[in-house]
């Protein structure tokens, strides 16, 4: 076998994927990174420094083994690289669009810290993913054989169908309800288009399908069906709603002031030809208006970005902290910046003006001692407030679950003070026998990796609840 050409990163610099110029991607919602060509990958790839202890394997919530599936794509051997990433990551080609890499696997890669610039993990991944689906590596679960125990997973989010696919692998039945008429829950309503193409998803869910997933979509729990009636069902239950209910601010109630969820809900529905009445009246649109979002984190960048791409006069973000504070991706800050965000640090609203609104009451902050966990906390600057002028308000605040256990009635299961459900960390077992939980629901509002992780392992722990062992969790296709 050929020597593998690795530890090429002190002759090879870092390089990402051709990136479409600002003024063409401000005009549609497809994704702005083009492929990497076979060659550069493998370049790219051969950079990797093959780390006797892998600080980006570490800091990948599934620990995939990023090593040596670069090892073998610098090698080109493609099949084996993608074969090694789907052990360990149910969706690759998700995680590496949208994965915020340069706070994970790329942000503590060993020659980035020695100041050569990280691996481009995230777009080697998508490469390996997207030849697998073009080459038709890519197959629905097919289990070496059917069993009779069946399980109801609530929410087709990531969590959810990470675990929908390790179960059909090991031949249990799956049903999975979920309340909207598509299955992927925030992948295929919350993420925008140019982050994540929808077809990406839908693929994803048609594979599911053709290995034997039931979706029962429409399906809200508590109303069209009971959660005891789900779990009479089924022989487990995996709860992985993930968490809708919007934080808020008070006074925040006029016309022209909306949710980031239902924002950026309209505007994929309208990316699928669906009919959108509060898009169409011009309630959710921002096409012409002075668009102010409120919020700091990745939904706050999904909102601005997606307001500059319907057409708005002005896209402005308010945040509390500065720059090198905020939650959000620094690469999706860049990019917001260079479509036509303008950022305003230091700022929070303190009140809105007009009914409809006319525009934002905003206090100047400053970053004063620190807190318990060490980050510096905002004070206002007295006498520093001014009027941000806008027709349209999105509140980017984050989210917090729904009271499940009354919205269900269901007696036992216990939630915590956050109103989270209370489960066992990895296992996902909660107070109800038989009866688990995944995701968002359980951590609050985090990442799709961290979804898929849960679900995978929650996966395994039903599958030895209902005693087939771990062994059984991943089956021959």
């Amino acid at each position: 076998m050929a020597k593998e050409p690795m530890l090429k990163f002190v002759t090879v610099g870092r390089d990402m994927p051709d990136k479409r110029e600002a003024s063409m991607r401000r005009q549609d919602f497809g994704e702005i990174y083009a492929e990497f060509a076979a060659a550069k990958a493998a370049e790219q790839s051969s950079r990797c420094s093959q780390c006797g202890v892998p600080y980006c394997q570490t800091h990948c919530p599934l620990h995939n083994n990023i090593p040596d599936w670069l090892r073998l794509t610098a090698a080109g051997r493609l099949e084996e690289a993608y074969e090694v990433s789907q052990a360990t990551n149910t969706f690759p080609e998700i995680c590496g669009r949208i994965c915020p890499q340069d706070r994970l696997c790329e942000g503590n890669c060993v020659i980035e810290q020695s100041g050569h610039g990280t691996v481009t993990i995230g777009a080697v991944e998508k490469y390996i993913t997207d030849t697998a689906w073009e080459e038709g590596w890519v197959r629905p679960p097919s289990p070496a054989r059917e069993r009779a125990e069946s399980v109801g997973i609530i929410g087709a989010g990531p969590g959810g169908l990470a675990a929908a696919d390790m179960l059909r692998r090991a031949g249990v039945q799956v049903t999975v309800y979920d309340r909207h008429d598509r299955a992927g829950g925030l992948m295929t309503y919350g993420i925008p288009g140019f982050k994540l193409e929808k077809d990406v998803v839908m693929r994803r869910i048609r594979q599911l399908e053709e290995g034997g997933v039931e979706f029962v979509l429409n399906c809200n729990v508590g109303e069209d069906l009971s959660f005891d009636a789900i779990r009479g069902k089924h022989d487990a239950v995996l709860i992985a709603t993930g968490v809708y209910k919007s934080r808020d601010l008070p006074e925040a109630d006029a016309q022209g002031i909306v949710r980031a969820i239902d924002y950026l809900t309209a505007s994929n529905r309208k990316s699928f030809g669906d009919e959108v009445a509060e898009f169409d009246s011009g309630e959710l649109n921002a096409t012409g208006k002075r668009v102010v979002v409120i919020g700091g984190g990745d939904t706050a960048m999904d909102c601005v970005r997606t307001a500059i791409r319907q057409g708005a006069s002005s896209v402005k973000c308010l945040y509390r902290r500065d720059r090198a504070n905020m939650p959000g991706s620094q690469r999706e800050v860049a990019n917001a910046e260079e479509e036509g965000v303008e950022f305003v640090w230091l700022s929070a609203p303190k009140g809105f003006e007009g009914g409809p609104v006319t525009g934002v009451e905003v206090s100047r902050m400053r970053l004063g001692a620190p807190d318990v966990t060490g980050r510096r906390m905002p004070e206002v600057i007295e006498g520093a407030d001014y009027v941000e002028e806008a027709d349209l308000v999105i509140k980017a605040l984050g989210f917090e679950p729904e009271a499940l256990p009354k919205l269900w009635g269901v007696d036992g299961l216990e939630v915590t003070r956050w109103g989270t459900i209370r489960a066992e960390a990895v296992t996902g077992k909660t107070s109800l026998d038989g009866v688990y939980a995944v995701g968002d629901i359980v951590r609050g509002a985090s990442l799709v990796v961290w979804a898929i992780r849960d679900g995978r392992d929650s996966a395994t722990a039903i599958l030895d609840y209902l005693g087939q062992g771990a062994s059984a969790s991943v089956a021959a296709e």
